[in-house]
């Protein structure tokens, strides 16, 4: 882990960092309101003394199994069980790694032998996707693999979630430090090879100080959580606000707008974060419903370009909501707050930092702040991600607007964002190459209204027959990629422009396509 201890010590000095981790949290809320509601699941609702009696459970049944410090995953949807394994696993002194349930075979066995994961917990099956039949592929595969351990459904040949629940366990539970890692979570990056980006019990810790004091978050409060609860987003809302802020998540599983709106309404729905998708999916189904959601106070946009209109029409119609643009990333969460209460600049900028320092080096963000990430798994991806002050290099351009407001312009990192899911193009370029009639391929970013980017091949053929869409897909399929990665167009071109030393000039490539999509 990268440790500066005068950062350290001015973030200990200002409560950024404390002594106490979640696992206190949950102890002290289990004893003082025993019968508050922490997590709503359809018909479910888990009270502080639920959640502990379960953590504490779980966390004993994982001691049994495994020593302090291992890697627990979880590749859930947005389930109230996944509350239940994430603070077990704290309460058990482990290192928690969600996973996005949206991958597949290759992208999860690269991350489980990754991680040296010792334990994962699916469902038997979601979206008429067979999880347990892609674990018994990935795990054969592995000299050492995980324990499985399957959620609502046939198991198979692996552990039920009950039985493991209802296993109990004899070891004590260690006492935790704050300063920890207690979880991973992997991000897309240039170089396609995903890196597991380590954050701790302060940094996370830090992270929601900041969303009380800034997203007018009070005990009471109550999120809707649609957003994954693999994402750093979609974690916090769910399993850390509700502890640490006094708030209640309500899951969805899936995103239906309709029922979003209707879930609001019942559920008295006060706060939301999501990327475009979801706030203009909520504001056509508000629309619809004829309902200007009075309890909602707050709705955060980000993960993916927003359009300045969108902001303005959901201010204009959520009367009471302040909603607003933000900037972050998982490896510094959260490093703008948005610009709730300012019409203007919240549509037209990403806001302004929070606790995060915030400078720009030709055009680059860089930021540090007691909310970033305390290295990654592997030291080498740290060498060019800092710089010597300790910055961390975001690969986002932006510039500065009315002195202390930022405005992302674009990205110096090869990125690609639909629907606030990273994607690389690299890892998909490396795959379609194989393809016999394709010379040369360059997977691009477009701006779309709908998703914030879509992905566009742009194939140079071999033969003068390039595949088609419907081909790329059987192929990428064929290759355990997840199909939120997939193209959404192809494109066939002569010629790719490059420089003189032969590189691929993907910015032209996205001007001429964004052009030719406007016209």
């Amino acid at each position: 882990m990268r440790v500066d201890e005068s950062r350290a010590a001015e973030a200990y000095r200002n409560g950024h960092w404390v002594r106490h981790t979640l696992a206190d949290a949950l102890r002290d809320a289990a004893r003082s309101s025993p019968d508050r509601i922490l997590v709503v699941d359809g018909d479910v609702r888990l009270s502080c003394a639920d959640l502990h009696a379960q953590a504490t459970a779980l966390a004993r049944a994982l001691t049994d199994r495994m020593p302090a410090g291992s890697v627990v995953s979880f590749m859930l949807p947005n389930w109230h069980e996944a509350a239940v394994i994430y603070l077990g696993a704290t309460l058990a002194g482990m290192v928690v790694n969600p996973i996005l349930p949206s991958l597949r075979d290759r992208e999860l066995a690269f991350i489980l032998s990754d991680a040296d994961v010792r334990a994962i917990f699916i469902p038997a099956a979601f979206n008429n996707f067979d999880y347990v039949g892609m674990l018994d592929r990935v795990t054969a595969a592995m000299s050492g693999p995980p324990e499985v351990v399957v959620l609502r459904g046939d198991a198979g040949g692996h552990t039920p979630y009950q039985a493991l629940l209802g296993a109990g366990g004899s070891a004590g539970l260690p006492v935790l430090e704050p300063d920890s890692v207690r979880m991973i979570l992997y991000t897309s990056g240039t170089t396609g090879r995903p890196k597991g980006v380590l954050h701790t019990h302060n940094s996370i810790h830090a992270l929601i100080r900041q969303l009380g004091e800034h997203w007018m978050i009070a005990a009471g409060d109550r999120f809707l959580v649609p957003s994954p609860i693999a994402h750093i987003g979609g974690s916090i809302y769910a399993f850390e606000c509700p502890l640490l802020l006094g708030t209640t998540a309500v899951l969805m599983d899936r995103w239906e707008p309709d029922r979003a709106v209707s879930l609001m309404t019942t559920e008295r729905i006060t706060h939301m974060a999501g990327a475009t998708p979801f706030l203009d999916g909520l504001l056509a189904a508000a629309e619809r419903a004829g309902t200007r959601l009075p309890d909602l106070k707050v709705f955060i946009c980000g993960g993916a370009s927003v359009p300045p209109s969108l902001i303005r029409r959901a201010s204009a119609y959520f009367e009471k909501a302040a909603v607003s643009r933000v900037y972050g990333s998982t490896e510094v969460p959260v490093t703008t707050v948005g610009a709730l209460g300012d019409v203007d600049h919240a549509a037209d900028t990403d806001g302004r930092p929070g606790l995060a320092e915030v400078r720009l080096v030709d055009g680059e963000i860089r930021a540090r702040g007691p909310q970033m990430l305390a290295g990654y798994l592997h030291p080498e991806d740290e060498t060019a991600a800092f710089d010597d002050e300790g910055f961390f290099r975001t690969g986002d351009l932006a510039r500065w607007v009315d002195g202390d407001y930022l405005v992302v312009t674009g990205r110096a990192k090869d990125i690609i964002i639909r629907n606030g899911e990273n994607i690389s193009p690299k890892e998909i370029e490396d795959i379609l190459i194989g393809h016999p009639n394709i010379a040369e391929i360059a997977v691009v970013g477009v701006p779309d209204e709908r998703t914030g980017e879509r992905a566009c091949a742009v194939i140079v053929p071999a033969d003068g027959a390039a595949p088609g869409l419907p081909e790329l897909r059987d192929m990428l399929i064929g290759a355990g990629v997840a199909k939120f990665k997939i193209p959404e167009q192809v494109v066939v071109w002569d010629g790719l422009p490059k420089n003189d030393a032969g590189k691929v000039l993907k910015h032209q490539i996205r001007a001429r396509l964004t052009k030719e999509h406007q016209t």
